[in-house]
């Protein structure tokens, strides 16, 4: 079943040939050249990756993720042909959108909210993300659950396990996770649509066990439960390709995409 989602507006034919853009363009040809060569390069050890898990390129969804970009390097992506983005600051989120809304391609723009998220910014990214990735504990849940219902909204949400035990790292740890599903599925408003995860970071064998055991985890919940689970967030720019060969299905890209100095270790 193909994870990545249809874009909600124009094509990019379309998009890309708005007056906007096409000055963006003329401006920032060498920028855009460098995220596209890249975008083919990342799609294509993707693809490699992929296949070591018996899945096609159509079955993930790759995200750019734009904490170090201002809103003309979101627009290239978009040309280049990314049209999922992640952005971890609440206030960096509503400003994209804003700039974007002022140029009148807002819903060219598909954004999660993939940070740390406190209960007093709850408020300000509902109704404007697909996903928000980091639900972390029962509490967070419950707060963003009364939000939404009170707004008369839904949201799609992915429960955060911190399947290494990292005591840097946040989220449920599996056991809490088990512990509190059932409560979780029942929250009125937010409909889980996956789970997220992060590996150790620069130590290839214990990022691939990580992924391992997120993938086994993940169906573990999905029997004990009865419940799809259809995204498994997990994968960044140093990791992703380890993360797509044990089975996420989710990819959180930032400085792979953007910067032109970066080097995988």
């Amino acid at each position: 079943m193909k994870t990545t989602p249809t874009v909600r507006s124009t094509d990019i034919h379309t998009f890309t040939q708005s007056t906007y853009c096409q000055e963006l363009f003329c401006r920032e040809s060498k920028n855009l050249a460098f995220i596209s060569d890249r975008r083919t390069e990342i799609l294509q050890r993707a693809d490699e990756a992929c296949a070591k898990s018996g899945r096609a390129l159509d079955d993930i969804a790759l995200m750019a993720v734009t904490k170090h970009v201002d809103i003309d390097d979101v627009i290239l992506a978009r040309q280049a042909g990314w049209d999922r983005f992640g952005e971890n600051r609440p206030q960096e989120l509503n400003r994209k959108l804003m700039g974007l809304s002022d140029l009148e391609i807002r819903d060219d723009f598909i954004f999660d909210a993939i940070g740390n998220l406190q209960t007093n910014k709850i408020n300000s990214i509902l109704g404007k993300c697909d996903l928000i990735h980091s639900i972390s504990s029962l509490h967070l849940a419950n707060a963003v659950s009364k939000r939404v219902v009170k707004a008369g909204l839904s949201q799609k949400v992915l429960l955060e396990v911190n399947i290494s035990g990292e005591e840097t790292k946040s989220g449920f740890s599996p056991s809490e996770l088990q512990a509190s599903m059932e409560e979780l599925l029942d929250l009125e408003g937010i409909e889980i649509a996956g789970l997220m995860t992060m590996a150790p970071a620069r130590d290839e064998n214990r990022a691939r066990k990580t992924f391992s055991d997120f993938r086994e985890y993940a169906q573990k919940l999905r029997e004990e439960f009865d419940v799809e689970l259809p995204y498994l967030s997990g994968g960044m720019s140093d990791d992703f390709e380890i993360a797509l060969e044990e089975g996420t299905n989710m990819v959180r890209l930032g400085r792979i995409v953007f910067n032109d100095t970066y080097k995988s270790i």
